[in-house]
């Protein structure tokens, strides 16, 4: 049986359409077909790598006012949710291509591309009230009251206490006031 190269050519449009959709479905579904998506370390103890190069997961902070968070990795996908707060921090937790797989402090996720996305840490305080303090002890004077969702950035970071930068004041917080930083990490 002889097919003219006009049907033949739209027999393998269709055949691509057709695996485009399937991937397409996949990814929808949370399915990477690419890397696996993964919360932590491997049994090695190292934290896996993703296209980039680097680690995942990490943190990052949202880049612009006004970030959308699609479906899955390209524009194609529907926006579910847009974000309207520059240096939000996110992490991100699985790479395709171009586009970054985030969640955010209350466990949502889904893909941005990674134009949206800077390396600068930020936090996020969670607690209905953190005290930002002169030095790092508890019964140490108090620089500011931030309240839950103010945005901050990470000057440094030991293992219980960090030097943040938030509502034009710098100071000391203990880690468990925030979101934005993994328990065993240490800025300098």
């Amino acid at each position: 049986m002889a097919f003219s190269g006009a049907i033949l050519r739209r027999c393998c449009v269709a055949l691509a359409v057709g695996c485009g959709l399937l991937a397409t479905a996949a990814l929808a579904a949370g399915q990477s077909t690419q890397i696996p998506i993964t919360d932590g370390t491997s049994a090695s103890g190292e934290r896996p790598v993703g296209a980039s190069g680097l680690k995942l997961p990490r943190f990052a902070a949202l880049r612009a006012d006004e970030v959308n968070l699609r479906a899955g990795p390209g524009t194609r996908y529907p926006i579910e949710w847009v974000y309207k707060r520059r240096n939000l921090p996110v992490e991100i937790i699985d790479e395709f291509d171009t586009w970054r797989r985030i969640r955010d402090w209350e466990g949502t996720e889904g893909w941005v591309h990674q134009s949206m996305l800077h390396g600068r840490r930020s936090i996020l305080i969670v607690d209905d009230l953190a005290m930002l303090r002169r030095d790092p002890q508890d019964d140490s004077r108090g620089v500011a009251r931030l309240e839950s969702g103010v945005v901050g950035r990470v000057d440094s970071c030991g293992e219980v206490w960090c030097v943040i930068i938030a509502a034009n004041r710098k100071g000391w917080l203990r880690r468990d006031q925030f979101y934005g930083m993994y328990p065993e990490e240490q800025i300098q």
